[in-house]
């Protein structure tokens, strides 16, 4: 970021360095797996540890011993096509184009209710009249202003661990919060964001958008995936297998849903979408809300699920997850990141658990039609020290799940192992933003991970664990 390059108010007390490569390494804490009162706590990592987090001297991100990072693409930059890099920098993933480089779509978290300068188009929007009508899905009625939210476009240059140029991709959408890569080339934009037509905005809100992953320069036609319902949508997550699609919704009260396209791959044709169901146990509650401290759902243990149909998607009174619970559907404590490992799908519900500090959930479809699929509960956290309210997830090539943290303090990147071991991976030391948007390059050699606000985006490199 350019020094003069506006920051919001309140928010950062350090600024942004555009480039820097520091090397940084990363404290161990509470290495273990998160267990209710009474389970047994499994003996820390040792030879499996990346160590100690290590003092990062920009006092921008802390890292282990051996991991260097590259900052990047910060809020109020001019980018390519002339708008501005919009603040609040979420959901993110990463696309292959050679060897050398790869392409980042980025969501971006802002609605209305923000100053113009968080959006793209400049302090006053000076630039919206310069967006062709048809690439702007919301630009505010005459008396309202537009939704600033949607995505930008990056093309990395791996070897480098430098941007090439950057542009804005969606335009007109608002809280675009995560989203999910599509094994076809797309990455889908969800927001969450439920906002009406009234006399400031031109259209209804609470949809998916599909962005397509090219290197051109230029926005994408906005076009909502009315069959994919309309909610509070947080992440989606693609089993290429099936080509079913797997939606969370950040409420405390939501549920999983999937949504099964009449044809693969082109959701614009429309699909159904269901609720998923415990067998033999409607309307089940997952939280482990309870008082006296019992659970509900005990950490691996599995259930069989079923599927309902949902009808009237598009819920003009923001009430699916309502009926759906109703119908029997299971309810989840504000389903946040989910990632496709290929055999099974993990999701975070931020506020799950009777310490309300997290859970992680693994999903298993069945490829047998005699089989129903299953889901367990895979983690939850009772000490904040382990995870403190997981949001976006991602999953590397050897298995081990990073949970961006979404707490009311400093929030870190945590990493936990397929057996559930845990050690804090790095922490936030630019402010109290929480971490989105992890994903690894297609060779698994970088991670990039967004400090939403006022927003950065962060390449990390390092001796990273490989495949067995």
């Amino acid at each position: 970021m350019t020094p003069n390059s506006p920051i919001p108010n309140g928010l950062d007390r350090r600024g942004f360095i555009l480039s820097s490569s520091t090397a940084i390494g990363l404290g161990l804490l509470g290495l273990q797996r998160a267990t209710h009162a009474g389970q047994e706590v499994p003996q820390a990592l040792q030879s499996g540890s990346y160590g100690p987090l290590q003092t990062d001297p920009s006092q921008i991100i802390d890292l282990p011993r051996g991991f260097t990072y590259t900052a990047f693409s910060s809020h109020g930059q001019r980018m390519d096509d002339g708008f501005f890099v919009p603040a609040q920098h979420d959901g993110m993933a990463c696309f292959p184009v050679s060897s050398e480089q790869c392409l980042l779509i980025r969501n971006h978290e802002n609605a209305t209710n923000v100053p113009p300068r968080f959006g793209p188009f400049g302090w006053q929007n000076e630039l919206l009249s310069t967006v062709p009508t048809d690439k702007i899905y919301d630009p505010g009625t005459a008396s309202g202003v537009p939704a600033y939210g949607g995505t930008t476009s990056i093309l990395y240059d791996l070897k480098r661990r430098k941007p090439i140029r950057q542009w804005l991709s969606l335009a007109g959408t608002g809280d675009n919060c995560a989203g999910g890569a599509t094994p076809w080339g797309t990455w889908l934009s969800c927001e969450e964001w439920t906002q009406r037509r009234d006399a400031q905005h031109a259209k209804d809100h609470g949809y998916v958008f599909e962005v397509p992953a090219t290197t051109t320069i230029g926005l994408c036609t906005p076009k909502p995936i009315l069959g994919m319902g309309r909610f509070m949508h947080e992440a989606v997550a693609v089993d290429a297998e099936s080509g079913i699609l797997y939606l969370t919704e950040d409420r405390d009260d939501s549920c999983l849903y999937r949504f099964i396209p009449k044809v693969p791959g082109q959701l614009h044709e429309g699909g159904t979408l269901q609720a998923l169901v415990i067998q033999d146990q409607p309307s089940f509650d997952t939280r482990n809300w309870t008082v006296d401290g019992t659970s509900n759902l005990l950490i691996e243990e599995e259930l069989p699920v079923t599927w309902i149909d949902l009808d009237n998607v598009t819920a003009p009174e923001d009430d699916l997850r309502y009926r759906a619970f109703e119908a029997g559907a299971a309810r989840f404590a504000r389903g946040e990141g989910i990632w496709c490992t290929g055999d099974s799908i993990y999701w975070a519900c931020t506020t799950g658990g009777n310490a309300r500090l997290g859970q992680v959930f693994q999903f298993f479809p069945s490829r047998d039609p005699a089989q129903p699929d299953r889901i367990k509960l895979f983690l939850e956290s009772d000490a904040g020290s382990l995870v403190r309210n997981a949001d976006n997830l991602t999953v590397a090539s050897n298995g081990d799940i990073f949970l961006c943290e979404d707490g009311p303090e400093s929030d870190g990147i945590t990493r936990v192992t397929s057996d559930g071991e845990i050690e804090r991976f790095a922490i936030n030391r630019m402010n109290i933003s929480e971490f989105a948007g992890a994903c690894f390059s297609p060779d698994g050699q970088t991670l990039f991970v967004n400090i939403q606000t006022p927003g950065v985006t962060l390449a990390i490199n390092g001796p990273w664990h490989q495949p067995a």
